[in-house]
């Protein structure tokens, strides 16, 4: 009974990391510039990182593959966000500059519509 429900909790950690990849995905690709479409790829990519090793680690039972995924994991989560942060610092610098928009002025965009 308790395998049972281990397998069914896993696998719904596991289709609920590959959706918030696929979300990301859809993201990278809908999204207006370089910034928003970094920042919603970090985001799902830590988030789906760790829905779907938790996942494996639930199917892999407590063995030494458990381990092995949990330092990957932690490998991935420390660098992930490191790499994101040097990518949007080498576009800054390069004179990629953010779109600055304040709420003000797409309100009065949404007006003029």
């Amino acid at each position: 009974m308790i395998d049972l429900l281990i397998d069914i909790l896993s696998w719904i950690l596991l289709i609920l990391g590959g959706v918030c990849v696929l979300i990301g995905g859809i993201g990278g690709l809908r999204l207006p510039n370089f910034y928003t479409r970094i920042h919603a790829a970090s985001l799902t990519d830590t988030m789906g990182t760790i829905l779907i090793f938790t996942g494996m680690m639930l199917q892999a039972g407590l063995t030494l593959a458990t381990l092995k995924l949990f330092a990957i994991m932690l490998f991935l989560l420390l660098t992930g966000p490191t790499a994101t942060y040097a990518l949007a610092n080498a576009a800054l610098l390069s004179g990629l500059i953010p779109e600055a928009r304040k709420a003000s002025d797409e309100v009065e965009q949404e007006k003029s519509k």
